[in-house]
């Protein structure tokens, strides 16, 4: 532990998996480094199974930014509430330095914290700045990025970012030493395909029969693990069955790192999550950006992976059971080539992330011996975190 006592640290992070995971993985860090770590967060994100155990977890409210006039209102009353709930929080828990992953509730933790005079940082884990971090980007102390370009994120703040990565769960960060799947040209092909926490209806309905057309000696040799919609699953299901595909299909799948291990090929959107996930492990994908995701970012997110020959990426626009099929067989066909793929996308990992990420919490991090803008007197949190 770089400092030789134990800090508090409050993580702020709106309910998805995208901002929730690598801020769990920073918690874990921070915690195995001796610290405390607590969680601000909404409803959703609280919900969100095997994240955050034996952490302290706060919701505030943290209202969305739109739907006109009556709904700034709104969130601006919710943001205000929250920074008060974040403030009293604070007085307590003594926190060195506030880490916002992005998502509303990370709004009201962190002007709290600029408030009080705690140390502030963002991390940013799309290749385009989210609209939360980059309302904060000119008062935050640091900013944290998961690309070497980061699209919206103005120059003028060149000289506080950082960067580090995207935080992976450690279960997937033990596959990146383990070797890609043994493949030959007769053994089963395992396929991966995932939508995200809420799956993907496209995937269902073009997977399927993307797998139809391949040439029935490679079609034989698939195994399919696939996350669908509660809606879709049944249907999809009776799909594969009929073209005789051994398929394991969930709605949520707690063991995806496993699943990842032994696949060869994933199909998935190209969430910040998704593409540090690949890329930690070494895993070959075909990728396919949500289009409606703000500022396009899946498409900026999967481009160093695709420019790289780790991924192939397709539009969701020429997303076709015709082109996916063509995209199966020039990945798929030949072993070498596959293993080649997995080697690329591992090339764009920064397995490192979460440690560098707690590096830069604790270089920025005030000495809990301080004075805070509001002229109230933090004491010195003990060794051990004495203070709840």
């Amino acid at each position: 532990m770089a400092f030789g006592i134990s800090r508090h640290y409050v993580l702020a992070a709106g309910g998805t998996g995208g901002h929730m995971v690598p801020a769990h993985a920073l918690a874990e860090e921070l915690i195995a480094r001796g610290h405390r770590a607590a969680l601000v967060t909404d409803d959703r994100g609280a919900r969100i199974p095997g994240l955050f155990d034996g952490v302290q977890v706060h919701i505030l409210p943290a209202g969305r930014l739109g739907g006109g006039p009556i709904g700034w209102f709104r969130a601006g009353r919710n943001i205000l509430a929250g920074r008060a709930m974040a403030s009293r929080l604070y007085e307590t828990f003594r926190p060195s330095a506030v880490i916002g992953f992005g998502g509303y509730p990370a709004l009201p933790a962190l002007l709290a914290a600029r408030k009080d005079g705690i140390a502030t940082l963002v991390h940013e884990q799309n290749a385009v700045l989210g609209r939360v971090n980059r309302l904060l980007a000119s008062r935050v102390d640091a900013i944290a990025t998961s690309y070497p370009e980061v699209h919206r994120l103005s120059d003028s703040h060149a000289d506080k970012v950082h960067l580090v990565g995207n935080p992976v769960r450690d279960e997937v960060l033990a596959l990146r030493d383990q070797p890609f799947p043994a493949l030959d040209e007769n053994g089963i092909f395992r396929i991966l395909v995932t939508g995200g926490s809420q799956g993907a209806t496209i995937l269902s309905s073009v997977v399927p029969d993307g797998l139809a057309l391949l040439p029935e000696h490679f079609r034989r040799r698939l195994q399919v693990t696939q996350q669908c919609r509660a809606e879709d699953i049944e249907e999809v299901r009776a799909r594969y069955a009929s073209l005789g595909i051994p398929a394991d299909l969930a709605t949520y799948m707690p063991d995806l790192p496993e699943r990842l291990a032994w696949s060869h090929l994933v199909i998935a959107r190209a969430g910040a999550s998704t593409i540090a996930e690949l890329t930690a492990a070494g895993r070959p994908a075909i990728l396919i950006p949500l289009p409606s995701a703000t500022d396009d970012h899946q498409t900026y997110n999967a481009r160093e992976m695709a420019r790289n020959g780790g991924a192939r990426m397709i539009a969701q626009t020429d997303f076709t059971p015709v082109e996916l099929a063509k995209q199966m067989q020039k990945l798929g066909l030949e072993p070498k080539a596959l293993a080649n793929a997995a080697e690329r996308a591992k090339s764009c990992g920064r397995p490192d992330a979460a440690r560098e990420l707690a590096d830069l919490v604790e270089r920025s991090g005030r000495d809990p011996a301080f004075v805070g803008a509001e002229g109230v007197a933090f004491r010195p949190v003990p060794a051990g975190g004495a203070y709840a």
